[in-house]
Order: structure tokens, then C-alpha cells, then sequence
């Protein structure tokens, strides 16, 4: 086994959905096989406008063959196992380069780096992943909530190496990764009602809702949330109210008050999205969704 590189594009002509599969020619077979019952982090090309650099992580499950092309082939990804950095790596930042095994013996950048799939090292996977999951002080704090403690590298590099990978399992580590991602993406901010509350502590009090439940299979992506306030989550989660592809909001006939409920929707009559298109709600989650817990 092996950590690994996978690049990839929001244009890309690929069949790819991160959190699911990755497709790739026979040529990059033998690397991505070494990654099976491994970590790989996604990448963005600097080539990319507003790239987001290195910007996911996930576990490749297994490699089939793609029933759908000739010649190509799926990296499946284990389900709950992708999660979007909260903090996109860039490839060259201030503290230099992330993934340093594209350097050369000159110390220049090599050819490697223009592979859509290479090896990873532990040096560079367990950087990139402090970079990408490292607490914001800054971002709506908790009040009250404790600073993690972290140990540093050269003491227990055994040890550094099994707590990173088992936070990424962590739901608990997970569940605040993917909170403050959500958030950020709907800056703070109801979809629903339109409301932006803050606490007196400085803490929004908008919650992060998975659009598919991570029990019934929801991965932990951006696509996949939806920033809703603590009552419009409970409605949202019950199916009393959905979405359609557009965003357009539902509202249940089986909801025993449905005038109360429209009134806490923005005059729109739509769900506020994030800023970046790329971020948001997914039709195939939003489907899911109306089919399986939305009540018609």
C-alpha cells in the first residue's frame, strides 16, 4: 500500500465523483493499485482559475474496470471516507512546497508533478494533511471549547502517523471538519430563513446539515451539506420540508402547521446558496433526499 496523488478537475472529462470513484487510463493502473487500502489526496491543477490546490482526502477501496470505456478503469472510493479540507492547500504556499517529492535532486521541480496520479510520502501526506485540517482561531469560535494539543513530528513519528490517520476516521473530527466547511461556504448563514446569527461568544449558531445522512451513506462533502438553523435542520432532517434541483423549497403536506413553516422562508421562496457554484447542494443528494425523507 501506498498514499497517493490524484488530480482532478471540476471541468474534467473524466467520469469522476470524488466521493465515490475516479476514473483513469490503463497507463496509471500500476499507481493507483498501490494505493488500494491507502489514503490519496486530491488535487487541483495551479492551471486551474481559482484553484483549490490539494483539497480533499480520501481511501481507495478497490480498482475495476470501467464497464462504460474501454481501456479505462475506477479507483472506488470507501464510502465515508472522503472529507473536504477546510483549509484548500495551495502547492507552492508561504511555507514553501506541500508535496516536496516532486522535487527534483537539484531541488527543482520535476516532471512528476505533472502526473494525474503519483505516490505520496508520509512526510508530504502528513504536511498537507496538518495544512488542510488545521484549526482556524479566527473562525467563529466555540466558546469554551479547548485548543487541540499536538505533538510534533520528529518525537513520535509512529505515533503521529496513526493519529492522523485515525482522525480522518473520527466522527467526532469529522462532524467539526465538515460544520466549519459548510459554514464557510454559506458564510454563516441560513439557507433557508436568509438569518445570520452570531452568538455572544462569536459563534454562529447555523448548523451544518448533511443533505443524505452519513448513516444512510452521505459522504462528508461540501455538495452534500447545507448551512440551516437549528429549527429548520430538525424540519429539514424529518422531511417536512426539501429542496428541488434548483432550490426551490418544499414544503410537506403532511406538516401539521405548513403556513408556520412557509413563514420562516425567505422571501425568495429559494434556498440561499454558496457563493462558489461548485459548492452547491448536488442534484443526486437533493434527489435522495425528496425520495427517501421528504414527505410528499
Amino acid at each position: 500500500m501506498t498514499k497517493g496523488i490524484f488530480v482532478h478537475r471540476m471541468d474534467s472529462i473524466y467520469h469522476d465523483s470524488p466521493a465515490e470513484q475516479y476514473q483513469f487510463p490503463r497507463q496509471y493502473l500500476t499507481r493507483v493499485s498501490a494505493c488500494i487500502g491507502d489514503w490519496i489526496i486530491y488535487y487541483e491543477p495551479r492551471k486551474v482559475r481559482d484553484t483549490r490546490g490539494y483539497y480533499a482526502v480520501a481511501k481507495v477501496e478497490g480498482v475495476v474496470p470501467d464497464p462504460t470505456a474501454s481501456d479505462m478503469y475506477l479507483a472506488l472510493i470507501e464510502p465515508g471516507t472522503y472529507l473536504d479540507f477546510p483549509n484548500p492547500v495551495p502547492f507552492n504556499g508561504p511555507l514553501g512546497l506541500a508535496e516536496r517529492g516532486v522535487l527534483n535532486e537539484m531541488g527543482k521541480i520535476s516532471g512528476r508533478a505533472q502526473s494525474a496520479v503519483r505516490p505520496l510520502s508520509i512526510e508530504d501526506f502528513n504536511r498537507i494533511i496538518d495544512l488542510g485540517v488545521a484549526e482556524d482561531a479566527g473562525f467563529l469560535p466555540r466558546v469554551g471549547e479547548a485548543p487541540e494539543n499536538r505533538l510534533r513530528e520528529e518525537e513520535f513519528p509512529s505515533e503521529i502517523q496513526r493519529d492522523r490517520v485515525a482522525s480522518l476516521a473520527s466522527r467526532l473530527v469529522r462532524d467539526r471538519l465538515f460544520r466549519r466547511r459548510v459554514v464557510e461556504a454559506y458564510d454563516a448563514r441560513c439557507s433557508v430563513t436568509g438569518l445570520k446569527l452570531i452568538n455572544g461568544g462569536g459563534r454562529a449558531e447555523v448548523e451544518a446539515a448533511h443533505i443524505r445522512p452519513v448513516e444512510r451513506g452521505g459522504p462528508d462533502i461540501v455538495t452534500n451539506g447545507i448551512a440551516l438553523s437549528g429549527t429548520v435542520h430538525w424540519m429539514f432532517d424529518r422531511g417536512l420540508i426539501g429542496l428541488s434541483d434548483d432550490l426551490e423549497i418544499l414544503v410537506s403536506r403532511q406538516a401539521n402547521d405548513p403556513d408556520s413553516i412557509r413563514s420562516l422562508i425567505n422571501s425568495t421562496g429559494f434556498a440561499i446558496p454558496p457563493k462558489r457554484p461548485l459548492e452547491r447542494p448536488h442534484p443526486v443528494f437533493l434527489s435522495w433526499h425528496r425520495e427517501h425523507c421528504f414527505k410528499h
